[in-house]
């Protein structure tokens, strides 16, 4: 599968329909990639990409993430399997264990070690994916699975930390990033997953970096666009403690300061947000994944990212 170096996350997820059209319109503009995530209560991810991918014909639609502990593997291969066969070359799939408030306070789904449940989980769904078997025996895992089709693809992970880059150098096809600086991806997380693929004897895999983009030159205009949705993930103790990690604590109720907002949000005009996603290509990163932070006209900002977005590609 030829892999795109940038790709933009479905704008609009208010239901499966919105959903479907920001692919179909993304591809009439000249997207290549388009992501969606998957879970919480929201229309599913894995059924609209297959209404997407129907009425499409060459955007490479990929999941960051599916959440691993409410679809077992062999499920979840399962539905990969369909979308590799309707679409041969077009899905790529990345997976991880999301958060405590959403596993174990809303689910009421016991965690456990996420790290420790994430390798057996692409454990068992790799061999899926390559050979259509799997027989494994683990803390998380027992199955005994055969007589499958096989559908080879990219396998991704989501990662946050150290130890989670460093697993997805020893394991997965790349790393998908959330809400991390740039600055701490290429001086933490490329050195951690570049560790896990020399001790594991592999190539070093995919860095895919998450990017707010505001398409907006009025700083407090962007601030306030995009606090609300950084603020919600501050409060997550993962993420705070990466947060810290790069050198911007939160406090203690997820307040973040302007300094972290700036470093995040890619923002200006046009030439000014296309500039800076090029700066950020031309780093050790291997490839963007964009998300819309809308300020006063959405669907306008929409049409223009994904013109640079087309552009870069």
């Amino acid at each position: 599968m030829e892999l795109p170096r940038i790709g933009l996350d479905i704008p609009d997820r208010s239901s499966a329909a919105t959903s479907v059209d920001c692919v179909i319109r993304a591809e009439t503009r000249g997207v290549p990639m388009i992501w969606t995530t998957v879970g919480g209560v929201r229309p599913d991810g894995m059924t609209l990409i297959s209404a997407a991918m129907a009425r499409t014909s060459t955007i490479k639609v990929g999941t960051a993430i599916v959440p691993t502990y409410p679809r077992h593997p062999g499920v979840l291969y399962t539905q990969a399997v369909s979308h590799y066969q309707l679409a041969p070359g077009r899905f790529r799939l990345g997976i991880g264990p999301s958060h405590q408030s959403s596993m174990s306070d809303a689910f009421g789904l016991d965690m456990g070690k996420p790290l420790d449940h994430l390798r057996e989980y692409v454990t068992v769904l790799r061999s899926l994916l390559e050979t259509g078997e799997s027989t494994f025996s683990g803390d998380y895992f027992n199955v005994r699975i055969s007589g499958g089709a096989k559908a080879p693809m990219p396998l991704y992970i989501s990662a946050l930390r150290k130890n989670a880059f460093r697993l997805a150098g020893e394991v997965a096809d790349g790393a998908i990033s959330w809400l991390c600086p740039v600055h701490y991806l290429t001086e933490t997380a490329i050195p951690s997953m570049r560790e896990g693929a020399k001790e594991a004897g592999r190539e070093m895999p995919r860095m895919i970096a998450h990017v707010p983009v505001a398409l907006s030159d009025n700083l407090d205009r962007v601030r306030e666009a995009a606090g609300p949705t950084v603020r919600r993930y501050a409060r997550l103790p993962f993420y705070a403690r990466m947060f810290n990690d790069a050198g911007y604590p939160v406090g203690d109720d997820g307040a973040v300061t302007d300094d972290l907002l700036d470093h995040l949000v890619v923002n200006g005009d046009a030439a000014t947000v296309k500039s800076r996603l090029s700066e950020i290509l031309e780093s050790d990163i291997d490839e963007l994944l964009v998300m819309l932070i809308p300020t006063d006209d959405p669907a306008g900002e929409e049409e223009a990212l994904s013109k640079i977005i087309a552009e870069l590609a």
